[in-house]
Formats: structure tokens, C-alpha cells, sequence
């Protein structure tokens, strides 16, 4: 039996990423290779899925989420990367979970391509990056994005989570005023039942923001991908709180992430609950993504 598809303990990390480095901007991949530790080894898993399940063993993680999205102005990614990310995932689709984008100004028709991306394509969930797609989350309720709301509205009737970006950015053309989690406020109201993943808790400016919102919708979920482990109990102090909507993301291979491993453990070197862990790492997300 190949080493990758050995059991694991039922870790879900709900936030890495997998992208087709040939696609980036110059100055994305410039920024990448900047940032990330071993970035040539990281870049050629892109074409090794086998490779991506090792690591994942390794680090013993059960299941990944593979984050992709449309944002050709800051990042290059055009709707290509969802056929990408669905064929990597074809290798191990029950360890795999991939979700992709649709940009609501390329697009046209959203209802149909969220239709698609959950069904022919078999996405476990979309992404939205507002900082690299140049709009705030809830751009629909002026009406300068009605394809934003059907895209919601989509994906909230069909079932199909919906991870949204909130915090800065640091790639070359990103705006990371539109980073401002409490723009999920509208959203989490307008969809109550669309399953809502916040990455990276607003962090390094609005981890109150994030707070709050957990706190006032349970439709909201906190990523903690991107938070580095040594800050999460001094920006989310109360964390216990909210332990039924807290979901582990390493957000491996980003930016100044030594390994999925390392980051793995330190999390659970924090002095958090055996019953939050148990929730961070497995329970949580098996709700989400049965």
C-alpha cells in the first residue's frame, strides 16, 4: 500500500495552498520566492500530488483543503486554476478537498458557475480574496456586484462553503483596506445559512473585528490559518469561546510558513483546551466537510 494512503489521526487542515506557479505575475512569484522557505521544492509539488499527500503524512494531517481563487490584476490567476486544483485533487479525492473561485466582474453567469464548480468540478467549497480581487466582501449591497450576491446565494442553497479572506496582504497591487472582516457582518445576515470560513481572523489589525463577528454569527467560522501560532491567545484571548467554529489552517506553503509540521505542533503546543483541540483539529471540520 503506497505510504499516502496509509490511515491518519483526523487532522483537516482547511487552508493550504496549491497554485500553477507558471500562471503568477512576475512580481507575485517574486514575492513568493522571497517568502516562502523552500519555494522550488514547494513549486514542484504542483505537478506531484503523490508528493503533496507525503508531506501531508508527514506532518500527519489527514485531509487538506487546497486553496485556489480568480485574481488576475494582483496574483494572474484566471479561471483555468479551478480545473487545476479539481484534477490535483482527483488523485486523492477523499484527502483532498479543493476549492476554487469565480470572480463576480468575469463572470457571466453565476449561478451557473457555482453550480459547476460544485458539481462537474466536485469543489468542496469557493474562495474569495477581496485585498487580490479589488472588493470588499459585501460589494453586492450597493449594488455595484449583484453577481457577488448570486454567487452567496448560490452556494449558501446548494450547501457549499465559502472561505473569504480577511486581513492584510502582502503581494505587490493588493488593497488591504478591503481586508476589514467586519464586512462579513452583512454577509453572515443576508446568507444565515451559507456556512461562512473567515481565514486568518482579520489579522494583524482586525482580530476584535473577528472576535465580535464569531460571537454574534454562528454561521461564521474562524480559520486560524495565517495567525502565527505564538500570537493566536494574545489576539483571540477568549478563543474557548468560540471552540465550536474554530477550524486549524496552516496556510502552507505562504508566506513565512517553515512547514505544514512545525506548524501543526505549535499549535498544539499552546495551552488551549484538550476539548478545543479536539474541535480545532478534527470535529469542526468533519461537520463542515463530512
Amino acid at each position: 500500500m503506497p505510504r499516502y494512503a496509509l490511515p491518519l489521526p483526523g487532522v483537516t487542515d482547511v487552508h493550504t495552498h496549491l497554485e500553477p506557479y507558471g500562471t503568477l505575475t512576475p512580481s507575485a512569484l517574486e514575492t513568493m520566492r522571497r517568502t516562502m522557505p523552500g519555494f522550488d521544492r514547494v513549486a514542484s509539488l504542483a505537478d506531484d500530488p503523490r508528493g503533496f499527500l507525503d508531506v501531508l503524512d508527514d506532518a500527519g494531517v489527514e485531509r487538506a483543503c487546497l486553496i485556489n481563487y480568480v485574481a488576475p490584476e494582483v496574483m494572474g490567476l484566471k479561471e483555468d486554476v479551478n480545473r487545476f486544483v479539481a484534477h490535483f485533487a482527483r488523485e486523492d479525492r477523499r484527502r483532498l478537498i479543493p476549492f476554487g473561485g469565480i470572480h463576480p466582474r468575469r463572470t457571466r453567469d453565476p449561478r451557473r458557475d457555482v453550480e459547476r464548480l460544485a458539481s462537474k468540478l466536485e469543489m468542496g467549497g469557493i474562495k474569495i480574496h477581496p485585498p487580490h480581487q479589488l472588493f470588499a466582501a459585501n460589494a453586492y449591497a450597493d449594488g455595484r456586484l449583484p453577481a457577488l450576491r448570486t454567487i452567496y446565494r448560490t452556494a449558501e442553497r446548494i450547501g457549499l462553503p465559502v472561505m473569504i479572506h480577511t486581513g492584510t496582504s502582502i503581494f505587490p497591487g493588493a488593497r488591504s483596506k478591503f481586508g476589514d472582516p467586519m464586512a462579513l457582518d452583512d454577509v453572515a445576515q443576508d446568507f444565515p445559512d451559507l456556512t461562512i470560513l473567515m481565514a486568518h481572523g482579520g489579522r494583524p489589525l482586525w482580530t476584535e473585528t473577528a472576535f465580535y463577528l464569531l460571537r454574534s454569527h454562528p454561521n461564521v467560522y474562524l480559520d486560524i490559518s495565517s495567525i502565527p501560532p505564538g500570537r493566536l491567545l494574545e489576539w483571540f484571548p477568549r478563543i474557548e469561546q468560540v471552540s465550536d467554529r474554530v477550524l486549524f489552517g496552516s496556510d502552507w506553503p505562504g508566506p513565512g510558513v517553515k512547514s505544514l509540521r512545525e506548524e501543526l505542533e505549535a499549535v498544539r503546543g499552546l495551552p488551549l483546551s484538550d476539548s478545543l483541540k479536539e474541535k480545532l483539529f478534527t470535529t469542526n471540520a468533519r461537520k463542515i466537510f463530512p
